[in-house]
């Protein structure tokens, strides 16, 4: 099968406007860090897997990852700007593999696994146990127009995802689940699992104990 192109949808790591769950405990600057480092590692992870292109789709400004290219993110809304994120960097005949910041014990094996799937599928889907999804691959990066019409960060967007992509006839095959990062429990349980990455280093740098210390 022809090498999947990599998109890592991301805001850039400002202060105030990224990982605002994490506030409290965190303060907005040891937020930021924690995304920044969050960032890093899922930039590694892609970076270290076979790809014909890997592209950050980015909110805000941010440095370009070596050897990537990048688009700015564009409409008014998550579903919007994960179906014009496809749409801004299809490639013929490569299939396209998106993720998000919010997975840093993302690792290339997860990213194989994905690809592998769209050997056989139209999609792949990687859920979350908030009842998102941290992945999505289509086959044809085209189909992603319906993400548009899905309801966002609610219990049920990777449900929704799945009955929109079934509405168009798509076979789809269901991933591993990863936990997405979005509260300071969240941050604790991945680092715990992968305790060796900058993601891990940030979260017991910054993120404080109940008591206010840090870890």
């Amino acid at each position: 099968m022809t090498a999947p192109q990599l998109l890592l949808i991301a805001k850039a790591p400002v202060p105030g406007r990224v990982k605002t769950r994490l506030c409290p405990p965190c303060t907005p600057r040891q937020a930021a860090a924690i995304a920044a480092a969050a960032l890093a590692d899922t930039v590694d992870a892609l970076t270290g897997s076979r790809a014909r292109r890997r592209v950050l789709v980015l909110d805000g400004p941010h440095p370009i990852p070596p050897g990537w290219s990048t688009v700015p993110q564009r409409g008014d809304g998550l579903g919007e700007r994960l179906a014009n994120a496809y749409a801004d960097t299809a490639l013929p005949a490569a299939p396209s593999i998106l993720v998000g910041m919010d997975t840093p014990q993302l690792t290339s094996q997860h990213l194989a696994a994905a690809a592998e799937a769209l050997g056989e599928a139209d999609a792949a889907l990687g859920p979350a146990p908030d009842g998102g999804w941290w992945l999505l691959g289509l086959r044809e990066p085209a189909h992603a127009a319906v993400l548009a019409e899905v309801p966002m960060s609610t219990p049920e967007t990777a449900a929704h995802t799945l009955a929109a992509l079934h509405r168009l006839g798509l076979t789809v095959a269901l991933l591993d689940t990863l936990r997405d990062v979005d509260t300071a429990a969240d941050a604790l349980a991945v680092a715990a699992q992968q305790p060796h990455g900058r993601f891990a280093a940030a979260v017991a740098a910054e993120l404080p104990h109940p008591d206010g210390a840090r870890r």
